[in-house]
This record gives structure tokens, sequence and C-alpha cells, in this order.
């Protein structure tokens, strides 16, 4: 999936000398943001966020629907070709169908209980479409940042249809990357990390294992969701912070929820459009390198929709910010 603004924020992240020792626990509220213009599908974005713009290398988060495809036209999820450096995407649905091509070759559906894991490494070009076959939407899309000494690798695509499957208490959790309680999945991970979907039964309440060099968040895909002594509302993202063995989620009415975490990061990150890179420059070359048509991100296999086109560069020079909160005064 792409960012689609039209003038997108950049966003500098990580840094382990920014880090608070003691991070307050928050839940992050969304922002909305339209996905292929007016009549497209919108999301709820909470990573980057003013207040936490990684959890480990986590760093993006958007969660749409559930949405009628009705309602919204024909034009659901419509994703033309367009680039990524440095990151890993990652496709997980709730509900629906989406096509995933790139220019790699990559082709796959992905759907609900699968993953589509794209490593984008110096470059690469995608799209993503949501199929008519289903009449709703319902999933969240992800970015993993890649860490200096493989963000430059060569990009390829991943299809998961079977991820491990654990029991925690009342609970049921799909392991979509890195570790979780026990279970381990075969996905391509380049950082300590971890990704897995809960869900919750109606009334059940369970105690989430967690690592204490991690730090972490949950994502409340539905309904309400109680995170430790929070009460946490579709779409946001509950932060938890690092130092913690484990956590309380419950829910009165059942829910899903994404859990997401890993090693705080010790590198600076720039974020600008689709790009995940380390200077001003770097992301001024990769958006020259699309705009010209360069070989470096090639041409999305079977797909003969116009490219994305680039948004202006901010009118000043890009640079590095803290990325996490500031101790409580």
């Amino acid at each position: 999936m792409s960012n689609l603004e039209t003038r997108p924020d950049e966003s500098s992240c990580g840094g382990v000398s920014n880090l608070d020792p003691s991070p307050p626990e928050q839940t992050l509220v969304p922002r909305e943001v339209p996905l292929g213009g007016p009549k497209g599908v919108h999301v709820l974005r909470t990573l980057p966020h003013r207040e936490i713009r990684t959890v480990g290398a986590w760093c993006f988060l958007d969660h749409y629907g559930p949405v009628d495809l009705h309602a919204v036209g024909e034009r659901g999820m419509q994703v033309p070709p367009h680039p990524h450096i440095g990151l890993q995407t990652v496709s997980w649905l709730l509900e629906g169908e989406v096509e995933h091509r790139d220019s790699v070759g990559g082709h796959a559906i992905v759907r609900p209980g699968e993953m589509n894991l794209m490593t984008a490494g110096r470059g690469i070009a995608h799209s993503e479409y949501s199929l008519p076959t289903t009449p709703r939407l319902f999933g969240v899309q992800l970015w993993v940042a890649l860490p200096e000494e493989h963000r430059s690798r060569s990009p390829h695509f991943e299809y998961h249809a079977d991820l491990p499957r654990v029991a925690v208490g009342a609970t049921t959790a799909t392991v979509l990357m890195g570790e979780f309680a026990g279970a381990l999945s075969g996905a391509a991970t380049y950082t300590p990390i971890v990704g897995a979907e809960v869900m919750v039964p109606p009334g059940g309440a369970t105690l989430l294992p967690l690592e204490r060099g991690f730090e972490y968040a949950v994502l409340t895909a539905e309904g309400f969701a109680q995170v430790g002594g929070a009460r946490v509302p579709a779409g946001s993202l509950h932060y938890l912070g690092w130092g913690r063995e484990s956590v309380r989620v419950e829910s009165e009415a059942g829910t899903t929820l994404l859990v997401l975490g890993g090693e705080p990061l010790a590198e600076r990150l720039l974020m600008w459009w689709n790009f995940v890179a380390r200077d001003h420059d770097e992301i001024v070359a990769a958006r020259e390198a699309w705009v010209a048509g360069l070989d470096r991100f090639g041409e999305v296999v079977g797909d003969s929709h116009p490219r994305l086109p680039a948004p202006p560069l901010p009118g000043t020079r890009m640079k590095p910010r803290s990325s996490r909160p500031r101790p409580t005064q």
C-alpha cells in the first residue's frame, strides 16, 4: 500500500539516545487519511504518530474498514504502481481480498489469515487492488523499517498462507512475524521484531506474554478492548513501552487485536511518502529515480495502470527529530 497524501509530512524516527527510560503508556488516536481519492477507502493511521513514530521497527500502520465496497462504488482500494525503499510492507486482512503485483514478478491474492510480505530493500514498485469478490474490506497495512545493514538488499516478495497459530489462555494468536508465545513465523525478518493477531472471545481475559527488551503496542481492530488499564476503541493503538513481561487483555463483546513489538530502534529514520531513508539527499535521489522512470524500481509485472505520481518535496531540507515521548513532568 502507498501513502497517497499529496503533501506527506516528513517523519524522523528512532535513535536510542532519545529514549525515555520509562516511556509512558498511552493510547494513540489515529488520523483519517483517504486512500485512492475521495471515493476510495478511508484509513485510520496511527503510525507514524506525533507522540510515537515507531514501535520497534514497525514504522507505519493503517487500519481500514470494515467498509462496504458497494457504498464506495467500484473503487475500493485502488493503489496503482508506486515505489518503496528501505522497508518491508505487511498486508493483513480480516475480510475481503486484495491483489498484489510487483516489479520482481511477485503476484498474489491475499485473504484473511494469509499475509503478503514485500521487502523493498534498495527499491521496488508494486500495486494493490481490492477485488469485488467479497462485499466488505477490512484489514491493516504495516511497514517495517529495514536496519542499515539490510536496507540496500535485493527486493523480494513472500506469500504466507499457513502462518503458525497458538492458544494463549482464552485467546488464539496467529504469528505474522517473529516469535510469540513459543510459536515462530517463517516470514523473513531483519531486526528483532514480533507481530501477532490475537482473537479475544466474548468475555475473554488473558495475560499475553511479552519480552522485557521489546517495546510494544496493541491495536484494537474492531469494537473495544481493555488493554492493561486502558479501554481502547477500534482503530486506536495502545502503546505499552518496554520492560514488561505481560499485559492483560480482555473484551466483553470479543475483539481482534494486533500485537506489535520489537527492540527499540538504534537508528534514526527519515520517512517521506513511500520511502524510509536516513537523510534528505537519499529521499531526493529516490524520488528523482521514480520520476525519471529509471531502472531502480522496475515496472510492475502485469499492471498496465499509470504509475502513481510523486508528490512535490517540501520547501525545506528534511532532517531527523526525536521520535519518542519525553519524560512526563
